[in-house]
Parts: structure tokens; C-alpha cells; sequence
């Protein structure tokens, strides 16, 4: 191969004359010209990848937008979804599961394998593959602790069947009609009306007008019907099953000691006796004596959006009336 012989313009003599670059001079000519090269290169690529795209990848992108949108529609029924097992699961762990003296369901029953509380925490910044296998894992989450949730319900139907008598006498309806009264208090410490230090209060009151019909929450025997201190004209049923439950600050008392009683009879009338500082109903619920929050004990007679409702009210209801 014959050598490449190079030549320059010489302006003095207006001629191209032979001249001899060094190696240097070569690298730096040959590198100008890659570089150029390259750069019209990507030139190219961002001409024809964005500007001027080929119909198969318009198509790919306006897919890949529609799946997108479909992610984001499909994430918020899970989300709902979500939401309807967290309210299940709460009416399992306080009412149902409780009449029943079942033992709650714990997290890792419910969760196992799964990372409950930061399982979005690092949705933002995913991929789109990785959105996909988010959304798959939510999903899956969500298959388990529906799965468990079954798993719950077929043992309180076991439990039911064997233990019919118990739900009879369990204490599960509100003692007064609905339409009847205002929470005045719920359960929990507040501040007494009276004496106005902080004190625990054991149940709930029910403001309600005077002679408001009082009803029996439960199957039992009424062990105490009478004057009782501080509660005023008082009834204590006895459920069985170490339930007890009591009415207080009555106007009337309806129904003697030792009477066997039904779940909605009316056992007496709302009134003022006793510490109180208006009409109302004082009620309470005690298993083996330790007073618990009755709001637990209300799935049989609420709706569930009667149910939140009236969690929310008795938690924030703070005007106690004894």
C-alpha cells in the first residue's frame, strides 16, 4: 500500500506544496473527524427517537401512557378494597371474636411475609416494571388477609354453632332506641361533672329524655333492681358467661331480682337519680367484673356505617352526666 503523501496551500508562492505532519498533527486531525462523526450521529438519534418517531413507537408510547392510567385507576380500587378488609377485620378483632371469647387474630397471622407498613413508601420512584410487580404485590397482600380472614370466619361459625345459648345472653344491642338518644360520654377517663377531677368512666351515657324506654341488651337474670349509691335507681343483669350488665340513674325500675329477662324487653324508664346532672341512661358492660367499652357490643343492632359513626362520636364525646 503506497503512502499517503499530503499537501498545503502556501499562500506566498500560491501553491499547494508537499509538506510532512508529524504524528501529532495526525492524532488531532483524526480526532476532529470522529468527533464530528459522532456528533452528527447523535444527531440523528435524537431526530429520529424524538422528533421524527416511527409509527410503532408513537403506538408504544401512547400504550405505555394508557397502562399508566390503568396502574393509577387500578391502584385506587385496590385501595378501597383495602379499606373494606381493614373494617372487617376490626369488626372481627372487637365484637364478633370477643363474644365469642376468641382470641384476636395477630399481625402475623394476618401479614405474614409482608412488609405492611412501608409498602408504598417507595411507589413514587419505581419503574414501570416495577409498578407492575408493586400493584401484584399489594394484590397478593391483600389475597392473604382475605384468605385469613376466611380462615376467622369459619372459626366463629364453629364457634357459633357450639355456643348458641352464649350469643342469647352476650350482651350485643344498644339499651335504647336509637332515634332516643345523644352520647353525652363515652368511655374512658373525662373530667367529673361535679366533683371536677379526672375519673374513669366506666361505660356510656346516653342522654335522653325522661322516661325513655330502657332495654335489656342481652338474655340473664336480674340480680340487682333498686336503689344503688351513686347510680341511683339501678339494674344488674346477669348474663352468664362472667357478663353483667348495669342501668342506671332510672326514673322507674320494671322488673324485680331473680326475674329472668330477654334480650329488647323493656326492664325500666330513663330519669335523673342518683349523681347525675340531667336525664340519661349510665350503662355499662363488665366481663369477670372489669368493666369494657360497649361500644364493642353493638354489631347486632347497628348498620356498620352506624357502628364507626358512633365510635367516633363516643370517643369525642366528653360531657359526662354522673
Amino acid at each position: 500500500m503506497s503512502k499517503r503523501i499530503f499537501y498545503k496551500y502556501n499562500p506566498e508562492t500560491d501553491n499547494f506544496e508537499r509538506f510532512y505532519p508529524t504524528m501529532k498533527e495526525r492524532l488531532v486531525s483524526v480526532s476532529k473527524i470522529c468527533l464530528g462523526a459522532l456528533i452528527i450521529a447523535a444527531l440523528f438519534v435524537i431526530i429520529f427517537n424524538y422528533i421524527v418517531a416511527t409509527p410503532n413507537e408513537k403506538n408504544l408510547r401512547a400504550e405505555n401512557k394508557r397502562l399508566k392510567s390503568q396502574y393509577s385507576v387500578m391502584s385506587s380500587r385496590l385501595e378501597n378494597m383495602v379499606e373494606v378488609i381493614d373494617k372487617m377485620e376490626e369488626r372481627d378483632d372487637n365484637f364478633y371474636r370477643v363474644m365469642m371469647q376468641l382470641d384476636p387474630m395477630s399481625d402475623a397471622q394476618r401479614f405474614s411475609g409482608y412488609d405492611y407498613e412501608n409498602r408504598y413508601s417507595q411507589l413514587s420512584k419505581l419503574s414501570d416494571s416495577r409498578l407492575v410487580e408493586e400493584l401484584s404485590n399489594r394484590m397478593n397482600l391483600l389475597e392473604k388477609r382475605i384468605y385469613s380472614q376466611l380462615l376467622s370466619f369459619d372459626q366463629l361459625e364453629e364457634a357459633l354453632t357450639n355456643q348458641q345459648d352464649r350469643l342469647a345472653h352476650v350482651p350485643s344491642v344498644i339499651p335504647i332506641n336509637i332515634a332516643d338518644y345523644t352520647m353525652s360520654s363515652g368511655y374512658g377517663y373525662r373530667v367529673d361533672p361535679i366533683y371536677g377531677s379526672s375519673k374513669f368512666h366506666e361505660g356510656l351515657d346516653f342522654a335522653a329524655s325522661q322516661g325513655t324506654d330502657v332495654f335489656a341488651t342481652g338474655d340473664g337474670k336480674v340480680v340487682v333492681a333498686g336503689r344503688q349509691a351513686g347510680y341511683g335507681n339501678c339494674i344488674d343483669i346477669e348474663h352468664g358467661y362472667n357478663y353483667l350488665t348495669r342501668y342506671a340513674h332510672l326514673s322507674q325500675i320494671l322488673v324485680k331480682p331473680g326475674e329472668e329477662v330477654k334480650r329488647g324487653q323493656l326492664i325500666g324508664k330513663v330519669g335523673s337519680t342518683g349523681k347525675s346532672t340531667g336525664p340519661h341512661l349510665h350503662y355499662e358492660v363488665r366481663y369477670k367484673n372489669i368493666p369494657q367499652n360497649p361500644v364493642n357490643y353493638y354489631f347486632m343492632d347497628l348498620t356498620p356505617e352506624e357502628y364507626y359513626e358512633m365510635i367516633q362520636i363516643a370517643e369525642n364525646a366528653g360531657h359526662v352526666m354522673d
